[in-house]
């Protein structure tokens, strides 16, 4: 393999799979990446097993070729190049790369390409396609309900659903459900659902960046596997198995008391009140009242710890129903307040310990239901 390219492209390929190079791993090939001509560019693979990225790199190739180097080395080498086209030749003795690049010159040794995992490939199955914001939108309002222990591993996945012309991703880790439904660019034929791990949407959502193109989705027949396309890269990963909770079971349907308040504004008290929860069990208080006589309602947004203090912050609220008490998590207050946007959100309860539930207000397209703390009032 002889080719050349551009440093600043090259070095954007390499952090682009660079995620997806294996760590600590009984199989060091796994710690390389592989290199190799494919339709007149340059073809970059990683993969941990579990996870595959693929990218191409424009580039003029004058003998095809294929070989894999150690990523680290290679991409820290790279990303300390000048912006300038670098000149790659593989050598056969030793195995690996010959690097130039304005006045500075290296050989990396690698390995055989065969020694390489095979990068599955996912051709047949059934295809969808979602609006890449959108996509992004929604991964970022479920995955943090996944959760990060590996006791259940089927909570450790987004369970996605996509049927006619919407899809559906629910993340849920015992504690939190956040569910998302969003629409499709174009209608399915066919149903499809599975557990995607939730890392691997997390490098699909930083990937994506500001694509403007939608978004491909493709799970194997076998739904071992997912494909999602998106500009110029490939990302495999397999899927979870197993059986995923009903969670539309755990969305409650019904409220005695709902407030809405503005978003911003419960952020900032929500902000505050954390500083104090860090000493006080982590536990924030909520206590909604409705107003009298046309006077708008309130929600007092409260923290104590017994050594360090207290704090409370009141907001407007548009109250309906009963006044109602209950206690959070600060830290599953403040995550799924940080993924809403921008506007109103209502806050909907029924008893101090059942679960509550927040949702933006003038959309239907999110839920996210929080279990309660349970505290002395």
């Amino acid at each position: 393999m002889k080719l050349s390219c551009l440093q600043e492209n090259l070095n954007r390929g390499l952090a682009l799979v660079s995620r997806a190079v294996a760590t600590r791993t009984t199989l060091p090939i796994t710690q390389n990446v592989l290199l190799e001509t494919d339709q007149s560019m340059l073809k970059l693979s990683a993969t941990n097993l579990e996870l595959a990225v693929t990218t191409w790199v424009g580039a003029q190739i004058e003998r095809e070729g294929s070989v894999t180097i150690p990523a680290r080395l290679l991409t820290d080498f790279v990303g300390s190049l000048p912006n300038d086209k670098i000149e790659l030749d593989q050598t056969a003795r030793p195995i690996g790369m010959h690097f130039k690049c304005a006045r500075f010159e290296a050989q990396i040794n690698g390995t055989e390409s065969d020694e390489f995992p095979p990068i599955p490939s996912v051709e047949d199955g059934v295809a969808a396609l979602i609006d890449a914001q959108i996509l992004r939108t929604a991964i970022s309002r479920v995955a943090l309900a996944a959760a990060t222990e590996e006791t259940r591993p089927v909570l450790t996945g987004i369970k996605l659903e996509i049927s006619g012309q919407q899809f559906t991703m629910a993340g849920a880790d015992g504690f939190r459900l956040a569910v998302y439904k969003g629409p499709l660019v174009e209608p399915v034929d066919e149903d499809i659902e599975a557990i995607i791990p939730v890392k691997t949407l997390n490098e699909v959502q930083r990937l994506l960046g500001d694509q403007e193109e939608p978004a491909r989705l493709m799970v194997t027949p076998s739904k071992s596997q997912i494909m999602i396309h998106l500009n110029n890269i490939e990302i495999v990963s397999q899927l979870i198995q197993g059986t995923f909770p009903d969670y539309s079971q755990l969305i409650p349907q019904s409220y005695t008391s709902r407030a809405v308040v503005d978003l911003q504004e419960f952020s900032r008290a929500t902000r505050a009140a954390s500083i104090f929860a860090r000493d006080g069990g982590g536990i924030i208080r909520l206590h909604v009242t409705p107003g009298n006589d046309g006077s708008p309602g309130k929600i007092s947004v409260a923290s104590r710890a017994e050594e360090t203090g207290d704090n409370q912050g009141d907001l407007d609220a548009s109250v309906d129903g009963d006044e109602s008490k209950i206690a959070f998590s600060s830290r599953y207050l403040t995550e799924v307040l940080a993924v809403f946007g921008r506007g109103e959100i209502a806050l909907e309860t029924t008893t101090s310990s059942s679960p509550g539930v927040l949702k933006p207000v003038g959309s239907e397209d999110y839920v996210h239901v929080v279990m309660p703390m349970f505290v002395q009032w």
